[in-house]
Parts: structure tokens; C-alpha cells; sequence
């Protein structure tokens, strides 16, 4: 047993006032385990597609760990290597138009190597004001000079990096996680193109649901495959299972290889979700309307909420946000729904970058008329005063 000091002081203490604050905001989170099957009808997860218990994605999971065990056993350099990840590879890269791809272990581990490998003390990172946080950690991390320009603005991206003299690295979501809205992708390559600096998009919200057959927005926009274009993106959304990666170049490829350390100090990503993936992968390369069936829902959702009076942003792809009076509105808001047998996601500050929180939907490929009916109706009936206009 541990031995307490009766006078020790509690070094932690100021934990509960943190606590106390985040109680007094509305800011407070708990895990809430799930079970294998729920009632709840899921407009919460970032299972676009419907894929994560397909029969086809579930049996890639099975066989692969049942031929390769249930870990990568070490990390990619030593043996987290498998023919599975290198055909994973291949075939990611093949499908979203890029020479090369490189699998970590997630979408965030993808970005942090990505924003590390290629910036340094003498690299300009341009940054959105909407990214994800793990790319705001990248540029932290990489310490390279990081200029944060206004959201969706590529004439503020072009100045800057017309000010800057030496390496440039501007870097975007494809699809911003908070309001699903889709970041001006020609304005940002050709600001990049004209100044000499190179492009990194998170694909993560746009692969599975944009461009041809859901192979992403930088395809939809004619840039895959760029010499100055890298993109990145998780396995955990559209394709169901775990997972990320980085895509681009093959030179860019190998230099992440002996330089990212999220890929280098990790261990690989486990066989069964590298399998999952494949047969996600490959199920989406035979059945391409699935990515059109999302958007589909999307629209759906945003045209019958808004049409009631609620403030939603339009979606570009799957995700449709709702606005909410204040943080504790939007809790008692996402609890009323799950009450009512609906999961929704509730996005309150600091995951929010302009302090507005939010009822957040995932449109689901595979909803039924009858669910989203039944979504859209529960939303209504639980909304709280003030979220109306």
C-alpha cells in the first residue's frame, strides 16, 4: 500500500478549482461507455458510410488478425511492417490519385508527422484559423514560425506567404470538423503555387464523401497528385476501422519515413484495423454512390432543421452543425435527444474555434427516410428556448 504523509500538501489541488470551473462554464466531459448494441438511433459517431459493422469490413478485421496476431508487434521500422500495410498503402494512394502513402497509427499521429517533417525553425506554416487541433499541435511541435490566417481565406493566405522569404508550408482541413464547411482549396493552391510553398489538406471529412466515388476533396478539386500537394487522413471515418496516413510524393514519403517521429517512435497500426480498412476501402471502390448517399442525408437534415427555425450551417459534405444558446444549453440539448433515443455530438469551447457551441450531426450513408424523420423530429421537440429564430 501507498504511504501518505498526514502533512504532505496536495499538489494537485489546483485540479479542483479547475474542476470547479469547468463545472460553473457548462465545459465538463465524461466517458460514456457504450455497449456492443444500443437503441440509439447514431447521428453522433463519423461512421459516414455505414461501414464499421459492414460484414465485409468486420470479416477484413477477423482474418487479418487471425493471419497476423493482434498487434504490429513493434514499431513500422522494426516489425510493424506487413504485407498488409504496404498493400493498404498501395492501394490508398492508388484510389485518392497519389504516388505514395504512408499509414500511422491515427488521422492525428498522421498530421503531427505530416506538419513536423516538412516545416522546421526556418519554415512559415500557414495555418486556418478552423483547423483541427491536431494540426495546431503540429505546428506547435515542429517549431517552425506559424502565422494563423482569418478562416477560409485564401487572399489572407497569399500575403502572407508573399511576405515571407524562404520555405513555406500552407496547411488546411479539406472539410472543417466544426460546421462541415469546405475550405476554398483552388484559392489555396494557386496562393501556394504563385508564392513557392507547399500545400498540406486534411482530408480526414472528405475522403468517402467527396470527389468521384468518395476519393476525397483534393481529388474533387484536381489537385491529387500535385508535385507540391500532401494530404492526410484517418481510416476511422468513412472506411470504418482505426487509423491514418499521409499521402503524396514518394520523395515526401520517404522523408517522413526517416524524419516523423509519430511514425518512427510508434508502434504500427494494429493488422486488424489495416485489414478492416482494405475492406472498406475496396467495398467503397465497388459501390461509389455510397459517398453521394451522405451528402444526400446531409442536405436533408440542414434543409428540414433550418426550414423549422434552428441556425445550422450548410454542410459540403456530411457534417451538419446546429447552433445552441450557450454550453449548457447545448449539453441539456444533446442529453434531451439521447433521452429521447437520439445520439448526437455536442461541441462546446475550447473545441469550437469561435466559442459558439453546437449540436454536431453526422449524416450516415446508410439512414433510412424513416430515421431521418425521426432525427430530424427529435431535434425540434427538444430544442431549448432560444434556439429557434
Amino acid at each position: 500500500m501507498p504511504q501518505h504523509t498526514p502533512d504532505a500538501v496536495d499538489v494537485f489541488a489546483w485540479i479542483d478549482e479547475a474542476e470547479r470551473a469547468r463545472e460553473r462554464a457548462g465545459l465538463v466531459r465524461t466517458l460514456r461507455p457504450r455497449a456492443a448494441s444500443s437503441p440509439l438511433l447514431d447521428l453522433a459517431s463519423n461512421d459516414y458510410l455505414g461501414l464499421s459493422r459492414h460484414p465485409e469490413t468486420v470479416t477484413g478485421a477477423r482474418e487479418a488478425a487471425e493471419l497476423w496476431g493482434a498487434g504490429a508487434t513493434g514499431s513500422r521500422l522494426v516489425t510493424g511492417t506487413t504485407e498488409l500495410h504496404a498493400e493498404l498503402e498501395r492501394e490508398l494512394a492508388d484510389f485518392c490519385g497519389f504516388e505514395a502513402a504512408l499509414v500511422l497509427s491515427s488521422g492525428y499521429a498522421a498530421n503531427l508527422a505530416a506538419v513536423t517533417a516538412l516545416s522546421d525553425r526556418g519554415t512559415l506554416v500557414v495555418s486556418d484559423a478552423g483547423n483541427h487541433a491536431s494540426i495546431v499541435d503540429g505546428c506547435r511541435l515542429s517549431r517552425a514560425e506559424t502565422a494563423v490566417i482569418p478562416h477560409a481565406d485564401p487572399d489572407g493566405a497569399r500575403k502572407t506567404l508573399a511576405a515571407h522569404d524562404g520555405r513555406a508550408l500552407l496547411v488546411s482541413d479539406s472539410v472543417f470538423s466544426v460546421d462541415g464547411d469546405a475550405a476554398p482549396l483552388a484559392g489555396y493552391a494557386a496562393a501556394a503555387r504563385d508564392e513557392g510553398a507547399a500545400l498540406l489538406v486534411d482530408d480526414a471529412h472528405g475522403l468517402g464523401v467527396l470527389g468521384e466515388g468518395g476519393r476525397g476533396a483534393l481529388h474533387a478539386a484536381g489537385l491529387a497528385g500535385g508535385p507540391g500537394v500532401v494530404a492526410t487522413l484517418t481510416l476511422s471515418k468513412s472506411l470504418g476501422s482505426q487509423g491514418g496516413a499521409v499521402l503524396g510524393p514518394a520523395k515526401v514519403i520517404r522523408h517522413l519515413v526517416n524524419t516523423a517521429r509519430t511514425f518512427i517512435f510508434d508502434t504500427g497500426l494494429a493488422p486488424a484495423a489495416a485489414g478492416a480498412a482494405l475492406a472498406s476501402l475496396r467495398l467503397l471502390r465497388r459501390e461509389p454512390e455510397r459517398a453521394g448517399l451522405a451528402r444526400e442525408v446531409a442536405a436533408q437534415l440542414y434543409g428540414r432543421l433550418t426550414a423549422s427555425g434552428l441556425t445550422a450551417a450548410r454542410p459540403d459534405a456530411a457534417v451538419v452543425s446546429v447552433r445552441a444558446p450557450s454550453a449548457s444549453a447545448a449539453l441539456r440539448w444533446a442529453a434531451d435527444c439521447r433521452e429521447a433515443g437520439l445520439s448526437v455530438g455536442c461541441f462546446r469551447p475550447p473545441s469550437v474555434p469561435d466559442g459558439i457551441s453546437r449540436l454536431r450531426l453526422t449524416a450516415r450513408a446508410d439512414l433510412t427516410g424513416d430515421e431521418i424523420n425521426r432525427a430530424v423530429e427529435t431535434i425540434l421537440r427538444t430544442a431549448p428556448a432560444g434556439a429557434t429564430d
